[in-house]
């Protein structure tokens, strides 16, 4: 498509030709009808001549011709030299071979004692023995003959006698209100105990109550405020290398008489001034700042590094 300037879109990117186009002109072919593998219907296909089985031909190895591993060897044929060796085992033998006197016996059914080396186990056998005559015990012993019913509604059915009817009165507890009310007033002597006193609130009056009449309020007397602020009376001294600026004055100089100190001899041996070992001495270690520095400048690039990066 020209531009302004005469120029196409394909001389304005830059490249010698426009790109070809593959799929332009081929036939349709549908996605289900299209074969999986169309090379293996055409020309000729690679025969890999079929699995060789092992056998005592030659097709089952894999050189052309049999290949001895002895040349010149003895043929030894192992059936020849198997028969010798039983020949050889059977002049071994005093007499004839061992026989039985009779043959096998073969049992002729479940259960049977045919063919078996013992003879049948009397205990086993299926025939009835003797029993003695059964004598069924006595029965036990009655005293009273069983009490029909259920308890509920039946009489004399319990173990113990029979519970006697009492009457049961409608007003029975209002009666023996009545005769415990009545015994409790012929007890008592007199009219009820009363107090003679005028009476008196229920709570106590107020102990911390004052009847009097307070005080006047007395008022706090403020102090007066002064005009000028206090003001020393000569001004501060000033420290000029000397004792003038302190409270006191300057020491007066002592004389240090020059003296040899005495030294202590130790006359015995086991009384030693006790000296400790020496300890674990420090190594110098370099500060966090000196290892950022080395390993921000090293030999490539301490010319051209500057001062202001660090």
């Amino acid at each position: 498509m020209p531009v302004e300037g005469g120029k196409t879109d394909m001389e304005r990117i830059g490249l010698f030709s426009e790109m070809e186009y593959v799929t332009v002109g081929d036939k349709y072919v549908s996605q289900f009808n299209r074969p999986f593998n169309e090379a293996a219907s055409k020309n000729r296909q690679m025969l890999p001549g079929g699995s060789k089985e092992m056998s005592n031909l030659q097709a089952g190895y894999f050189d052309p011709h049999f290949v001895r591993i002895f040349e010149g060897e003895g043929y030894v044929n192992l059936n020849q030299v198997r028969r010798r060796h039983t020949m050889e085992e059977a002049k071994k033998n005093l007499g004839k071979a061992f026989l039985p006197s009779n043959g096998d016996k073969k049992p002729c059914g479940l259960g049977s004692y045919y063919g078996t080396i013992g003879r049948p186990v009397p205990f086993f056998s299926a025939q009835s023995k003797p029993k003695e005559k059964y004598e069924p015990p006595g029965k036990n012993l009655y005293t009273n003959p069983g009490k029909k019913g259920t308890g509920y509604g039946y009489a004399n059915v319990t173990i113990g006698k029979q519970f006697s009817h009492s009457a049961d009165f409608y007003d029975a507890a209002k009666l023996n209100d009545k005769k415990e009310n009545e015994e409790h007033h012929r007890l008592l002597k007199g009219t009820p105990f009363k107090l003679n006193l005028y009476p008196r609130e229920y709570f106590d009056t107020n102990p911390y109550l004052f009847e009097k009449p307070l005080p006047p309020i007395k008022k706090a007397e403020k102090k007066e405020a002064l005009a000028n602020p206090f003001k020393p009376s000569s001004p501060g001294k000033k420290a000029g290398g000397m004792k003038a600026g302190t409270f006191d004055s300057y020491p007066s100089h002592s004389a240090d008489p020059y003296g040899v100190k005495l030294t202590s001899h130790i006359s015995s041996k086991g009384a030693k001034v006790f000296h400790p070992p020496g300890g674990p001495k420090s190594r110098p270690t370099e500060s966090i700042m000196t290892l950022n520095v080395k390993r921000a400048l090293n030999m490539k690039n301490y010319k051209t590094a500057s001062v202001q990066s660090y």
